[in-house]
């Protein structure tokens, strides 16, 4: 992919899976590798799941209508996924992963997500700018 892919969302309930079959249909043009894909839809399901949850607590932001842009870039080794929301700003980035519990009548759901990002991804930048949350993650293409 020599040009970057980029979709523009307004947020609501049908967000998420309209990202994920914009990255479904661009893995597939692009021939990614079934883990590559798996990793990159997980990554992209929980930021925006928390976006989607967390982003918005008063309704609307000050500029517009809730929205969400992607920009996936493919070097052919790497995929930098760019994932820009105008909600609060939130660096996922600066938190540490929960500490996993030490046995099953302890565990709570919730609060692994960023500890699988943090596996699957090479790296993972955050900036806020102009009001907009700029979450970029990278991602190693794997062998087919």
């Amino acid at each position: 992919m020599s040009n970057p892919a980029e979709l523009s969302l307004n947020v609501d309930q049908h967000t998420t899976t309209r990202a994920l079959e914009w990255l479904e249909a661009l893995a597939a043009e692009n021939h990614w590798p079934a883990r590559t894909l798996f990793k990159m839809r997980l990554c992209l399901d929980e930021t925006l799941t928390n976006i989607i949850m967390y982003g918005y607590p008063e309704g609307e932001p000050v500029d517009g209508s809730p929205c969400v842009r992607l920009r996936l870039h493919d070097d052919g080794q790497r995929l930098t996924l760019n994932i820009m929301d105008n909600g609060v700003a939130f660096d996922p980035t600066a938190k540490a992963p929960r500490d996993l519990d030490a046995t099953l009548d302890d565990a709570r759901i919730g609060g692994h997500g960023l500890r699988l990002m943090l596996h699957y991804l090479e790296d993972m930048h955050y900036a806020r700018r102009d009001g907009w949350n700029q979450l970029q993650l990278v991602a190693t293409l794997d062998a087919p």
